[in-house]
Order: structure tokens, then C-alpha cells, then sequence
């Protein structure tokens, strides 16, 4: 057997490549040694020295082999260095890359870009750890420079305000405002800048006042660099597309009553349900589910200008008031999407299951169907709870009753699976005519969403139960357990609680369900619940399956939404090419590029997770502007050296308490208990404290909230509060702070069916 330092430096030096089965080949492992080595791995990985990503070992802090990265500068010599876009602040700093462009213009970034790149094991030189080559370049760097325009007296020129606070502030163009006023976000292009005073800049386009939801999401679009205008070839070849009107060599679903649930302002319908009890006589008490799912891969053909754009893209971005979309919106909105009494062509699902919500047996068909009804979720809650409406009331009986008969099947089969259970209520934002923030809310949770998210959930995993079988390329859905160094954080933080997780053996996602079902309707509940969220490895797209650790299933791929996600109509492709559904299936070569596909859409989904939470945060930070002075509800909801984050109870809002405005006392961090104290007094502010807080800055741009405390934190374990609040002490030291550790992002469409 080969020694921890072997094994540890083959790793090194294998990064992302060294699994159990390389590093056994490497070392002429065999028979039962293979039982040692396992152990070797498994007592490597619980110390923290190695960790597991998709069957590979690597380092912590280590890179993969594939991986998007931003191009950021360049060096001594003039070549381009690079950081990962995805990157832990726990490892440290995020490391240097130098990259090598190819011959192609799809292989030639520039610094400002964002590309997918590829490690490679040449020398990397004095400025960077690593060497990696260009792949593809997903984003070019945008010439338009964001901002507000500010008007100034008498002769003086307008100028600039840039949202990037590091770019220089513009003189601009008076001549050719595009009749943007005062205050008004709007994109500038330098058009001339002399060798002295500031540049000159002319107005691209007029977004319209900050106040407004729109100019709030168009920052978010710009900054993170998200693509929101389709090339003109896009938009012919989404125009030139006809739609499907027969049957063809397609099975004819029209008779079967399926429906569509959705948000009440959805406008594209990815799915349709039915469901009706099993009269097969050995399925006693079973049903048969139909699940309909809208066929892009239709009209959305490999290597055409919709598919390149799709793959740009990788998914649909959500905002409180507009979408915008992976596909055109003549595809998304009207030939893809499943609408009420409309022929549409979609690839169906046939699920048999038992009594206990085992499914038995399932089958895939290509099919034209039609919805019988379109349905919101509080629309089809009220007609199962007894109140129906003039569409309800005709389909209670035949169509919702055996919907939900199925349900409460497939809820028994959740139930024993026993799935990773948070319970984290998402906030929506209700805007008013104008754009503007009415108020913040957090919307009910009913049966409804969870009959058709567990649904889905089947029809995924039938999706890539069957692609495995018929060994097609795949791109799983993968969600990886905790690495040990999250795993010890929680235990520190639950042992503050009083409570623990088991100290050997693997971990499933029950262990945490015991810990969530303790604190539920505690007030402890939703800052455990967040904890755990935190613990837990991120979700990604990959042709290796490691299981879906959340869910608690060994396989997993998304299937059912191709409108507004690119992994789906993959999974559609090969669902086509395997069972023979048509020419329009998987492309020649797919399988050696799932990988980079992969990296490159699971960074897409988190390029707009960030947009939409950053958008969240900006248009609440505009809405409480004007409550400067005002005193709130909080939890303590992150602990760190220079202060407290504080989570709002009435909107979940997130703002920063800096440390250095907390009484008289110099507070210490103490890391375990996730608490500030006080070094003479003992007073104590910790993870999940009640307090209350006053707004002192607000700061739109950054989404930032700062609050100074009202309230006394601990001692000796009990809580107290001062008699009068404290005096207004203008703005704390240590200026604005990014809003709180973990932000709870918005979707139209329902967004737990993304897991």
C-alpha cells in the first residue's frame, strides 16, 4: 500500500483527475487491497486534506479540470491572467490562472471577458499558480459604461455617475441625452478623452429613473454580464419557425385532460399533469401519472443560432418584474409553451405507481397534446379545499380529485425517502404601476407546489433512469454531500443549540431532518434552517453522476423545464436519440463536450442567482430609504470579526451592524460560538439573537443596509433591553457593508423545481 504522503502528492499532482480507481491503477492496487485504500480515502477526506468532487480526489483550494474563469489582467509579459468565477473565500484568495488563447476568434478573450478554460500542465511562471487554455469565450467585455446622469447649474456639462465605483466619473455629451433627466440610469459610450481632464461620453440608451424595478434589474444585467438582447439571427429563426398542427408520426395525446399549475403570471408553460387511478387488479390501489413537458428540441436544432444563443445563456433570469428569457419569446411564450385549448408538441412521460408511491414502471413517448385547463396554484389549492370557481367546478371530479389522489401516493414515497427538508419561505416583491417596491412578502407554501415539484421530480429522475440504461451521454444533475470543513462549522454553530449531528458515519439527509424537526416553530427555526442551507454543497450539471444528495437520489437529471433551462433540452436530445423519436435528437461528438457544457451552464445558473439576489437587495435597500430612522425586529443572522448582519423579521431584510458601533465595550469574535463579546462586560451578541436595530444609511447601489443596535445583547445568558434607545450617532465607522451571508433569490415561475 502506498502512503498517505504518496497518495496525497499523486493528487497533487493529478488535480481533478485522480479518482479511487486512477489512484489504484497508479499504485497496482488490487483484489481486497482496494477495501484499504478505500478507508485510506475516507480517513483523508475527514480530515480535511483532500475533498470529493464528482468520483475525483482533490485538494482543498484546488481547481478543476474544467472551469469558467474572469480575465483580469495581464502580466509582465503582456499574457492574460485569470481568477475562477466560482470560487470558495474559505480557501483563501482565489488563485491566478494563466491562460493560453488558441488560433480561433472562439479561443481569443481579452481582459474583461469571462471563458471557459481547461487546466493544463504547463509551466505557469512568477505571477500565476496555475495554467489553463481557452476552451470558448462565453462573454466579451461591453463597451457601454452604466451610470447615472447628473445634471449640473449654468454651463457646466452633465456628467457620469458610473455604478462600478471604479471606474472615473464622465463629462457628457449635452447635445444627445436620448432625453434622459436628472437622476435617470442610462449607458454612456466614451467617444473621445483628451490627453487631460475627464473623458467624453454620449448617451447609448435611457433606462429611466433608479427608483424603477427596470433600472434596477438593467444593472444587475450589466454588471454581472448577463446577454438580455437576442442577435438578429436569433430572432429570424425564432420568427421563421411554424407551428406543429398534426400528429405527424407523433402518439396523439389530445384526449388526455392534462393541465397546466403555474404562477398566475406565468406566460411559459414548461408542463402539464394528469393523473387517474390504475385499474390493473396487481396495482391495487396505484396510479398512472402523465407528465408533458413542451418540445424545444423541436424547434431549437443543434448548432443553429437559437441553439448557440440557448447555450450562452444556459438558463432564463428572473426578475420581480420581468424575465428574461433563454429562448425568444415566440418560442418561450407561443410554439413552446403548453397554452390552455392550443394542439402543442411535447415529449410525455408515463408513470405507473404503487399505492406506496413506488414507481413501478415508466415509459417516454413523443406526442401532440393539448391543455385542458390553465390553472394558478391558489387557484387549484382553492378547489381541492372546497372553494371552486366556474373553471374548477367542471374539472374538480375528473381531473384535480385524482391529481391529488396521486399526489398523496407519491407523498408516502417522498416521506421514505426522506429528502434534505429546509424549510426556507422565499421573498417576493409586489411593485407598484410605476416599478416602484410596494411592500415585501413571503407567499404561502400549499399542496399544490409540492404535488407538482414532486412530479417533476419523478419525470427527472425517469428521464435519466432511462438514458442510463441505454448507456446515452447525460448530463446528471449532481448535488455532492458536505465537505468536512462545513461539517465541522455546523456542528460548532449546533453546539451552541445544544445539539449535534452523529460524529461517525456517513451522512444522509435525515441526519439534518432530525435537527430541522427539533427547532421547527422554535424561534431558533428559520436561522437553523439557513445554517444548514449554508452547510451544504451547491448543485451543478455534469456527465458523471455522483447522486443528488439533497433529494437523496442516486440519479438525477433535469428534464422538465427546456424553456427556460439548456441541461433540459440536452436531456430531450437524448431521449430522442436513444429511443428513436426522431432526427432532431443529440448532435455527433456530444459526449466529449458534456463536460465543458456542463461547467458552463452550472455558471450560468449562478450568474443569475447572483443578479436576481443583488436586485432583491438594491430595490428593498430603495424602498427603506426613506425610513432613515426607524427602528426594527431582527435576528442575528452572521457573525463575523467586524460586526453583525442582521436579518429584519417583518421583510427579511439583511444589514450590517459594524462592531465598532456596538456600546463601549471591544467585542472579540469568537469563532465557535459564532458570537461578539465584550472583553470587559461579557455582553454577548450571537448567531440567532433577537435585537432590535435602527436604519441609519442606505446605500440603493450596493443593496447595502446599515443599522446601528438598540438593544443590549446577553449576559450570563439572559437577554436584556436598554430603557431608552440610544442616541442617533450619524453614520458608523466602517461605511457601507455588502448585505448579509445568505439572501433568499426570487423567481416567477416556481423556483423549487430547480434542485
Amino acid at each position: 500500500m502506498p502512503s498517505r504522503e504518496d497518495i496525497l502528492a499523486f493528487v497533487a499532482d493529478n488535480p481533478g483527475r485522480a479518482g479511487k480507481r486512477e489512484i489504484a491503477r497508479h499504485f497496482g492496487i488490487i483484489g481486497g487491497a482496494r477495501i484499504h485504500l478505500k478507508k485510506m480515502l475516507k480517513d483523508l477526506a475527514d480530515e480535511g486534506l483532500v475533498e470529493k468532487r464528482q468520483k475525483r480526489m482533490i485538494r482543498p483550494g484546488d481547481l478543476p479540470p474544467v472551469f469558467v474563469a474572469n480575465l483580469i489582467a495581464r502580466d509582465r509579459d503582456g499574457e492574460l491572467l485569470a481568477t475562477p468565477l466560482d470560487w470558495d473565500d474559505e480557501a483563501g484568495a482565489p488563485p491566478q490562472i494563466l491562460i493560453l488563447t488558441g488560433k480561433t476568434k472562439a479561443t481569443q478573450p481579452g481582459v474583461g471577458d469571462r471563458a471557459l478554460v481547461r487546466l493544463t500542465e504547463a509551466e505557469s511562471g512568477p505571477d500565476a499558480a496555475h495554467v489553463a487554455r481557452v476552451i470558448r469565450v462565453l462573454e466579451k467585455r461591453q463597451g457601454a459604461i452604466l451610470g447615472i446622469l447628473r445634471k449640473r447649474d449654468g454651463s457646466r456639462p452633465p456628467y457620469l455617475e458610473p455604478i462600478d465605483r471604479k471606474q472615473r466619473e464622465l463629462d457628457v455629451d449635452a447635445s444627445d441625452l436620448k432625453d434622459a433627466d436628472d437622476g435617470d440610469l442610462v449607458s454612456v459610450q466614451v467617444t473621445r478623452s483628451g490627453r487631460y481632464g475627464h473623458p467624453k461620453a454620449s448617451v447609448v440608451e435611457r433606462f429611466g429613473s433608479m427608483n424603477s424595478e427596470k433600472a434596477i434589474s438593467e444593472i444587475a444585467l450589466q454588471s454581472h454580464g448577463i446577454p438580455h438582447v437576442f442577435p438578429a439571427a436569433v430572432e429570424a429563426q425564432a420568427e421563421s419557425a411554424k407551428p406543429v398542427e398534426k400528429p405527424g408520426k407523433r402518439e396523439d395525446w389530445r384526449q388526455i385532460p392534462l393541465i397546466t399549475i403555474d404562477p398566475p403570471d406565468a406566460k411559459d408553460h414548461d408542463d402539464a399533469v394528469f393523473a387517474e387511478p390504475d385499474t390493473d387488479p396487481e396495482n391495487e390501489g396505484g396510479h398512472i401519472v402523465y407528465v408533458a413537458i413542451a418540445d424545444v428540441a423541436h424547434y431549437v436544432t443543434p448548432g443553429s443560432p437559437m441553439d448557440r444563443e440557448a447555450n450562452l445563456r444556459g438558463n432564463s433570469v428572473y426578475f420581480p418584474d420581468r424575465v428574461i428569457p433563454m429562448l425568444p419569446e415566440r418560442i418561450s411564450n407561443q410554439l413552446c409553451s403548453l397554452r390552455e385549448k392550443e394542439d402543442k408538441p411535447s415529449l410525455g412521460v408515463r408513470m405507473v405507481f404503487d399505492r406506496n408511491g413506488r414507481k413501478i414502471s415508466h415509459s417516454f413517448h413523443r406526442v401532440l397534446m393539448r391543455s385542458a385547463a390553465k390553472l394558478s396554484y391558489i387557484q387549484a389549492q382553492k378547489a381541492i379545499d372546497g372553494i371552486t370557481d366556474e373553471k374548477t367546478e367542471t374539472i374538480l371530479d375528473g381531473i384535480l380529485k385524482p391529481l391529488w389522489a396521486a399526489y398523496d401516493a407519491l407523498k408516502k414515497g417522498r416521506d421514505a425517502r426522506a429528502p434534505l427538508e429546509l424549510d426556507l419561505p422565499e421573498r417576493k416583491i409586489k411593485l407598484k404601476p410605476d416599478g416602484t417596491v410596494d411592500h415585501v412578502y413571503v407567499p404561502e407554501r400549499l399542496d399544490a407546489h409540492k404535488l407538482i415539484e414532486e412530479f417533476m421530480i419523478q419525470a427527472n429522475v425517469a428521464a435519466a433512469e432511462t438514458l442510463e440504461k441505454k448507456k446515452s451521454p447525460l448530463l446528471y444533475r449532481v448535488h455532492d454531500a458536505s465537505t468536512p470543513e462545513k461539517l465541522e462549522s455546523l456542528k460548532d454553530f449546533l453546539s451552541t443549540l445544544n445539539m449535534k449531528l452523529p460524529s461517525t458515519g456517513g451522512l444522509r439527509p435525515s441526519a439534518f431532518n432530525n435537527i430541522l424537526a427539533k427547532v421547527k416553530d422554535t424561534p431558533q427555526a428559520h436561522l437553523v434552517n439557513e445554517v444548514v442551507l449554508r452547510s451544504q454543497a451547491q448543485a451543478e450539471y455534469a456527465p458523471q453522476n455522483i447522486g443528488h444528495f439533497g433529494l437523496n437520489l442516486r440519479r438525477y437529471a433535469h428534464f422538465t423545464s427546456p424553456i427556460r433551462r439548456y441541461a433540459d433540452l440536452i436531456v430531450h436530445r437524448g431521449l430522442i436519440s436513444a429511443l428513436g423519436l426522431g432526427g432532431d435528437g443529440l448532435p455527433e461528438g456530444i459526449e466529449s463536450k458534456l463536460e465543458a457544457i456542463g461547467a458552463e451552464i452550472s455558471a450560468a445558473e449562478r450568474r443569475a442567482m447572483m443578479a436576481e439576489r443583488d436586485t432583491i437587495d438594491r430595490l428593498i435597500a430603495l424602498w427603506m430609504s426613506s425610513q432613515i430612522g426607524a427602528t426594527f425586529q431582527g435576528r442575528i443572522a452572521g457573525v463575523v470579526k467586524s460586526g453583525l448582519f442582521v436579518r429584519l423579521e417583518e421583510t427579511g431584510a439583511d444589514g450590517f451592524v459594524p462592531a465598532s458601533t456596538i456600546g463601549l465595550d471591544y467585542y472579540r469574535y469568537d469563532e465557535g460560538s459564532h458570537a461578539l463579546i465584550g472583553d470587559k462586560t461579557g455582553e454577548t451578541y450571537q448567531l440567532g439573537d433577537q435585537v432590535e436595530v435602527r436604519l441609519v444609511e442606505a446605500a440603493p447601489f450596493a443593496g447595502a443596509l446599515t443599522f446601528e443596535m438598540v438593544s443590549h445583547g446577553r449576559i450570563a445568558g439572559k437577554q436584556i433591553r436598554k430603557a431608552a434607545p440610544k442616541a442617533r450617532r450619524g453614520p458608523p465607522k466602517g461605511g457601507r457593508s455588502k448585505s448579509g451571508p445568505a439572501k433568499t433569490s426570487t423567481r416567477k415561475k416556481n423556483r423549487r423545481r430547480s434542485s
